[in-house]
């Protein structure tokens, strides 16, 4: 039996991440051009060395940070959950039968990590008022927000989002929750 594929639903701010990694290959080529001009001897031949292979490394580490959330989607499909990323860690994993739509929305779009009062779209996952436990998650605020069975994804940081997207998005949820359901009434 094969492994159950992750489908993707909503990528991240590709973007702003590749945006994002400007700065730290900038810092990783200052550090190159420092290592040569470490042949002097005193403080500036070993320093530049040193701080050349510091600046290397970090613009390194956080080059292949960036890399790594680039491919992290947003909302991904896998085994019968909806895979949440809005905060630090693995995405939390919603059952799909408890998702009943997507919605296009509007809100602040908290590049600050505060309130802004500039609005980006926003896709709101509906979840069923009854299922509780669902309810309120603690997530990123700049990058969503998740209370009283509404999970709210800020555009900001995701790819763009218009309504035929969420079209798309609800056509999808429906086609996985029939096949579900006609899983369960098979099993």
């Amino acid at each position: 039996m094969s492994a159950a594929r992750t489908e993707i639903w909503l990528r991240n701010n590709r973007r702003a991440l590749a945006l994002g990694m400007l700065g730290p290959l900038l810092i990783a080529s200052i550090g190159v051009a420092l290592v040569p001009l470490s042949s002097g001897d005193g403080f500036l031949g070993r320093g530049s060395f040193y701080l050349g292979i510091l600046l290397v490394v970090f613009g390194t580490i956080s080059t292949s940070l960036l890399l790594v959330e680039i491919s992290r989607p947003r909302l991904a499909y896998r085994d019968g959950h909806l895979l949440v990323r809005l905060r630090n860690g693995p995405p939390v994993r919603v059952p799909i039968e408890i998702v009943e739509c997507f919605l296009l929305g509007q809100g602040p779009s908290m590049l600050t990590g505060h309130y802004d009062p500039r609005d980006t779209s926003t896709i709101v996952v509906r979840l069923d008022e009854r299922a509780e436990d669902w309810a309120q998650v603690e997530v990123k605020p700049a990058l969503g927000s998740w209370c009283g069975g509404h999970i709210t994804i800020r555009g900001t940081w995701c790819e763009p989002l218009n309504v035929d997207f969420v079209r798309r998005l609800n056509a999808r949820l429906a086609e996985v929750q029939r096949a579900a359901q006609q899983m369960r009434v098979a099993g």
